[in-house]
């Protein structure tokens, strides 16, 4: 790059952004942002000195322009990782090509999403022998896929409309890193992930997620060639995802699913290779039958969902189990896999999916043995998912020494300009919440706030008369606070909740109102896929419909984007602490407080105030919003901490008395677009 490239970037960044500029002139309705032009600048300086670059940008900054338009002026070669594979499809089918289109800049772009995305033709080819028995669902959903594999170009799996990913024929037709044959296999030279992964190597700016540029780099880590292509610019979008991100791939996990899939595989792959040759299924069973003993275990509580609970796992056993019975279980499945191991090995040469299976299945012995063994340093958590498909997990407590000199290499000749960018990235000027844990302290950050007028547009209330939320009787007395309020609404209303059993509660008591008074329907997660229930959400209030209430917990807190008169209230049902009693925050907290630090000032409380600030990000969208949100937790008024709490909070309006919540309830009604009421 020349010395007088840095100056014609900027200038040509700050011209695109200006009034009458390349934008205006693209999207008439354009408006100057003085905020998004200060991100695009700060921008275009950090891929001009190649440096990295932490930005906080509110919603409504225009952050995807702001860095999309310097990246692509620059000429150099781009890599956009975003949180979701949603986010990915919008950034290459929507935002891009405009930003394109506007810059008149002939740039080659592709997206590039993770092996398990794309139709597999061999595993299409094998599938009907993987079907199960008397599913009349599944061998419908194949047929469909097998007659569009015959005219996609990509092999997307999203081209499917309305097949889920949690559907059985999904992973029927996809493969993995472990089971992909790679060239060895039959269709390589028409494989869509290879065809996918070649445009990205061809391309200009690479659209891919987190857990694709995660994965991609624990590969790198081995010494295999990497999968993503060099690139100069790294701008990671949705970047307060990453740090659990890094958590997962950086640690090690085992599950029976794996195991149960590798059995199932092992017996059906023998069988067709290796007839006779080996007992396939007795193999097959040992192997299911030591997970069942390991399974049985795990304590089980009745109750309780098992998806969220997590069990210490500090000493020889799990908490609650058996040291003597789960050792033992543990090395029953050891031995199983090793002789299921063994018996491929000895015919491996014979066809590659008997070697491929063999390698898969000693990494899955690794693995636990990795796990049962533990870590001898204090790095690290080990924990435990109960449950039919139980995990056995070994967790990095900190990622940042790794990910630094990843990203940022110490030798200038390595280094590239990196990106990360979010709505929620602390509650500090410095970021810290952020920076420190990816080990990105030095690093330039910059702190925008939204442009949204909130003290007119959105209000906060904390009903005084709640019980605290430790108490039996809060969930039940939340929901008949706000049902008048949801009534007065016509729904347009999501509840967020801390758990799953609050979830749950909160949930049936709402429906029962709703079915008690004729209200409005009430949506619950776990009913139906994240983006169906959001459809449905929406759909409920066209029109002057009569609207809808959702309930909803974890991954609802973010990413949830309902502009306009849809959404007009958004009730939190307690501040988000993280729990104390779980594995992985007990064992932060232990961290922290043997270096000298209190806990709850250094992680509990920007942990609460990050997820507290997302979920209030719900509310308010757009420049024309308006809204009100309630948070049931009197703690955040009557603590000395919730000074702290209030202040991560977007500066909308305080309301002082059930009077103040009633006249803003009504103004939102009056405001918002003119319907009809059943009640």
């Amino acid at each position: 790059m020349s010395a007088s490239i840095p100056t014609l970037l900027t200038s040509a960044v700050t011209s695109f952004f200006a009034e009458g500029g390349g934008l205006a002139h693209a999207r008439p309705q354009y408006q100057p942002r003085p905020v998004q032009q200060t991100m695009a600048s700060a921008v275009a300086e950090a891929i001009e000195k190649r440096d990295c670059l932490v930005v906080e940008a509110g919603t409504g900054v225009g952050k995807t322009y702001a860095y999309l338009v310097p990246s692509l002026l620059s000429g150099q070669r781009v890599l956009v990782s975003t949180a979701t594979k949603a986010l990915q499809d919008q950034l290459y089918t929507r935002d891009i090509p405009a930003v394109v289109d506007a810059l008149g800049l002939p740039v080659r772009v592709a997206l590039l999403k993770g092996r398990s995305s794309y139709l597999c033709r061999q595993r299409l080819d094998e599938a009907w022998q993987r079907v199960p028995g008397g599913d009349r669902y599944v061998a419908e959903q194949l047929r469909r896929v097998e007659v569009w594999a015959t005219c996609t170009a990509t092999g997307d799996m999203a081209e499917l409309s309305g097949l889920d990913e949690r559907s059985g024929v999904w992973p029927l037709v996809t493969s993995t890193r472990d089971n992909c044959l790679g060239s060895a296999c039959s269709h390589a030279k028409s494989c869509h992930v290879n065809l996918a992964r070649n445009q990205a190597l061809a391309a200009d700016v690479v659209v891919v997620n987190h857990h694709l540029f995660m994965a991609d780099w624990t590969v790198r880590e081995t010494g295999v060639a990497e999968l993503l292509p060099s690139v100069d610019v790294l701008v990671f979008d949705e970047a307060h995802q990453l740090p659990d991100v890094c958590v997962q791939f950086l640690g090690t996990t085992v599950s029976a699913g794996q195991w149960r899939d590798w059995a199932r595989d092992a017996h059906q792959t023998g069988r067709r290779f290796a007839k006779g040759w080996a007992n396939w299924d007795l193999l097959a069973e040992d192997v299911v039958n030591a997970v069942q003993k390991v399974e049985a275990e795990l304590p089980v509580k009745a109750g309780d969902d098992q998806a969220e609970r997590r069990l210490a796992w500090t000493e020889e056993a799990p908490d609650g189990v058996s040291s003597r019975r789960w050792c033992a279980a543990v090395e029953a499945l050891q031995q199983s896999l090793l002789a299921a191991c063994d018996s491929l090995a000895a015919f491996a040469d014979s066809a590659p999916e008997l070697a491929r299976l063999e390698e898969r299945g000693r990494k899955l012995l690794h693995d636990l043995e990795l796990v049962a063994r533990g870590s001898e340093q204090n790095d690290s958590v080990r924990w435990v998912s109960p449950g039919v498909s139980f995990r056995l997990n070994l967790t990095p407590l900190s990622v940042a020494e790794r990910f630094r000199p990843a990203v940022m290499p110490e030798l200038p000749s390595g280094r590239k300009a990196c990106v990360f960018t979010s709505a929620t990235l602390g509650t500090d000027p410095g970021l810290t919440w952020f920076t420190q844990a990816m080990g990105l302290n030095g690093a330039n950050v910059l702190q925008l706030g939204s442009p949204f007028d909130y003290n007119h547009q959105a209000a906060v209330w904390v009903p005084p008369a709640l019980p605290d939320p430790s108490d039996r009787e809060h969930a039940t007395q939340l929901c008949e606070t706000i049902w008048p309020w949801i009534l007065k609404l016509g729904g347009r209303t999501l509840v967020l909740t801390t758990t799953l059993r609050a979830l749950e509660v909160l949930g049936r008591h709402l429906a029962a109102l709703s079915e008690r008074d004729l209200g409005p329907e009430v949506l619950v997660q776990g009913l139906l896929p994240k983006r169906e229930l959001l459809e449905r959400f929406r759909r409920a209030a066209i029109g002057g419909g009569s609207g809808a209430v959702l309930v909803a917990s974890a991954s609802f807190w973010e990413g949830v984007d309902v502009p306009g008169d849809d959404l007009q209230m958004v009730v939190i049902d307690k501040l988000p602490f993280p729990p104390p009693d779980d594995p992985w925050v007990a064992a932060r907290t232990a961290n922290l407080e043997a270096r000298g630090e209190r806990a709850f000032k250094a992680y509990f409380l920007p942990e609460a105030a990050l997820a507290l600030k997302q979920g209030a990000g719900r509310l308010i969208r757009s420049e024309l919003d308006r809204g009100l949100l309630v948070i049931g937790d009197r703690r955040l008024v009557t603590k000395p901490y919730g000074k702290p709490l209030r202040s991560a909070l977007p500066p909308m309006r305080w309301l002082t008395s059930e009077e103040e919540v009633q006249a803003w309830l009504s103004e939102l009604v009056t405001t918002a677009s003119t319907r009809d009421l059943p009640w």
